[in-house]
């Protein structure tokens, strides 16, 4: 019998913060549109390795990992003792720290196409500073996208949610399909000669096929556009080189973030040092750009990737995750429910409509049964190298705890009886 948890005081804060904070939070996918509420926790006081506590004072094994943003666990004490050292020091100064030319250089040695690299706070700040790198390089103005690559008009006007991006804006980027050349071949016949750059996510859900990355690369090269790989969560996860390195076909630029710092707010722009050097005429510029704790944050991780079975690490304990739930599905009849795809080091559960009972339906029971066993997930695993093996214990338990009662719910008809809350509505599709 699972033991009751109370959210009665998120609950209370997130009434406070919807007076004052659109959507109660400054981050979409951490909002109450991914939660349902009246069995979900809101708000979070702290964390330690895979583990969160809620301000009700309830424990989760964490597998968002703060949307893969944090890749060695929370409150690393490697990087913490690196911040805590430069903290002494100062945040920022009116003048470059030389902690910016040592990430660069480490950035450098470890990913394949970081000749040179610039600094932002957020993905989508350097995905944008890639576009206009890219524009600016090659004297074109389209752009042609595949995934997700941040909130700039450039990107997300391509999206249902590009209320407020104009719509020249919105015609100079095209879409093309992941694993599909053909329809990358079919952007460049309709725009010859127009194309700045394409970039693109390696991997997300599913695997490329062999050689589509490199047929990615050659097309793109051919009609004279930069390729940008956009490894905000590849990098560092896939490989300590990223994606790039775990595939072999290396970008003129890629993007990096989230793992790179372990959650502290930094981003990186790499590349061949031939594009990159015209960033000394695009402007690209952050007041905070070399905010020294965050690049502390970032050095630390570095050497400790290089150090220690990070990467592999990840993807050990992953694996085990994805075939351990695969054979729940199976045994709980779920198989044209549920699937689980991806990485190992970053898979995630899709969810099928089934008779008549509807995907958010059978989310939302998931996510409350998860949450009541102390499950803090939206449907993926994100990896860290924190979760162990008693982690991936307890999370193929509870799958045997839960699934048996979404299959009752979803094969037997009883889905109205097993909610305790009501269902998600479809959202926003980032991918």
């Amino acid at each position: 019998m699972t033991t009751p948890r109370t959210f009665a005081r998120s609950e209370a804060l997130l009434q406070r913060a919807l007076k004052r904070i659109p959507l109660g939070t400054q981050t979409f996918s951490k909002s109450k549109t991914q939660f349902p509420q009246g069995v979900s926790p809101y708000y979070v006081t702290h964390g330690k390795g895979a583990r969160v506590w809620d301000v009700d004072g309830n424990e989760y094994i964490d597998f968002i990992s703060s949307l893969n943003a944090v890749l060695l666990g929370y409150a690393d004490d490697d990087v913490n003792a690196a911040v805590a050292e430069m903290l002494q020091w100062g945040s920022i100064f009116s003048l470059p720290h030389p902690i910016e030319i040592e990430v660069a250089e480490a950035l450098a040695e470890m990913v394949p196409c970081a000749e040179m690299a610039r600094f932002g706070k957020n993905g989508s700040d350097v995905t944008a500073g890639a576009v206009r790198l890219a524009r600016a390089y090659t004297r074109r103005d389209y752009i042609v996208v595949c995934g997700y690559h941040g909130w700039q008009d450039w990107y997300i006007g391509t999206t249902s949610r590009n209320l407020g991006v104009p719509k020249a804006t919105r015609e100079l980027t095209k879409t093309f399909r992941f694993n599909d050349i053909d329809s990358l071949a079919a952007v460049f016949r309709e725009l010859p000669d127009q194309v700045a750059a394409v970039i693109m996510e390696p991997m997300h859900a599913e695997f490329p096929r062999e050689g589509f990355l490199a047929e990615v690369r050659e097309l793109t090269h051919r009609h004279g556009a930069l390729l940008v790989f956009d490894e905000m969560i590849t990098g560092f996860r896939f490989a300590n080189g990223g994606a790039q390195e775990y595939f072999g076909v290396i970008p003129d630029l890629a993007t990096f973030g989230k793992g790179l710092s372990n959650g502290f707010p930094l981003s990186a722009l790499a590349g061949r040092a031939e594009v990159m050097r015209m960033m000394e005429e695009v402007f690209f510029s952050f007041t905070f750009g070399g905010e020294t704790l965050s690049l502390a944050a970032a050095r630390a991780s570095l050497d400790k990737l290089k150090a220690e079975p990070v990467a592999a690490t990840m993807v050990t304990h992953g694996q085990a995750i994805m075939d351990g739930l695969n054979a729940a599905i199976a045994r709980n009849g779920l198989g044209e429910v549920l699937s689980v795809s991806g990485h190992p080091s970053w898979s995630a559960i899709a969810v099928a409509d089934h008779a008549g009972i509807s995907q958010w339906e059978i989310k939302t029971l998931f996510l409350q049964e998860m949450f009541a066993r102390g499950i803090l997930t939206y449907g993926a695993h994100n990896m860290s190298y924190a979760h162990r093996e008693p982690e991936v214990a307890r999370l193929l338990a509870v799958y045997d705890e839960v699934l048996p009662i979404v299959a009752d719910a979803v094969l037997n008809g009883r889905m109205a009886e097993a909610l305790r809350c009501k269902p998600l509505v479809p959202l926003f599709t980032v991918r």
